[in-house]
């Protein structure tokens, strides 16, 4: 379980945090050679329940702020851990943003790690353009990068890209689904990728289940490539 006692944080949410057990897994994302890790997706798994189920807990409690701060603590301490090197991508709430205070003990504790993240904005909830300016400024101060998951569902589309042009594009696994049994699907996802990298953006393609829809996709150029096919979360 991830141990937030010793951090440099206020009391009120050193004492939120303190009810928090959770751990993390983390599953690799690949580069265009399938082969070569180029991040790792750090996965909340809470003790007890479904990481759906706290964060539905802790919206109707008005408390994902707690979830965000613990997501960035608790992931970085887990990436810490294990001693990887690559980048580490992180999920972060889009209505949600760390405090200068907390921003500032995260460097604190996590010094050159804190320099290698990507922040992958959810498609849920709602955007608060307060929270995204602040998060933003934080992320180009380091140098970190920015990925919006879930391109291709609800809100997370081409005006979203527009609107916070990140640096990664993940497409969601309803695109890409068996997509070497369906022309539409492959014709779809070429367009998609084309129309991404026009505006220099990368492609992830996720949820790679078999062997199959990872060859129609490097035939499609995405950039990245993230599934269980290729790499289970451990």
């Amino acid at each position: 379980m991830i141990d937030f006692d010793m951090l440099p944080l206020s009391e009120d949410i050193l004492e939120a945090l303190s009810e928090l057990k959770i751990d993390y897994v983390f599953q690799p994302i690949f580069c265009s050679d399938a082969k070569t890790v180029y991040a790792r997706e750090a996965l909340m798994r809470p003790k007890n329940m479904t990481v759906t189920e706290l964060i539905d807990r802790y919206e109707k409690m008005d408390k994902l702020h707690v979830i965000e701060v613990a997501t960035f603590f608790g992931a970085l301490q887990a990436y810490e851990n294990r001693g990887y090197k690559e980048w580490v991508a992180i999920n972060s709430f889009p209505s949600e943003c760390m405090t200068d205070e907390e921003a500032e003990a995260l460097g604190a504790c996590f010094g050159d790690v804190r320099e290698k993240m990507i922040i992958e904005m959810l498609e849920y909830p709602a955007l608060s353009m307060s929270s995204w300016e602040i998060k933003n400024k934080s992320v180009k101060s380091m140098d970190n990068l920015i990925s919006l998951d879930d391109y291709g569902t609800g809100i997370n589309d081409i005006s979203k890209v527009e609107l916070l042009m990140p640096d990664i594009v993940k497409l969601d696994r309803s695109l890409i689904s068996n997509i070497d049994k369906d022309s539409l699907k492959q014709e779809n996802c070429k367009s998609t990728i084309d129309k991404l990298h026009s505006m220099n953006r990368k492609v992830v393609a996720e949820g790679i289940e078999t062997k199959e829809e990872l060859d129609i996709l490097i035939s499609l150029g995405a950039d990245l490539y993230q599934g269980y096919y290729l790499g289970m979360p451990e």
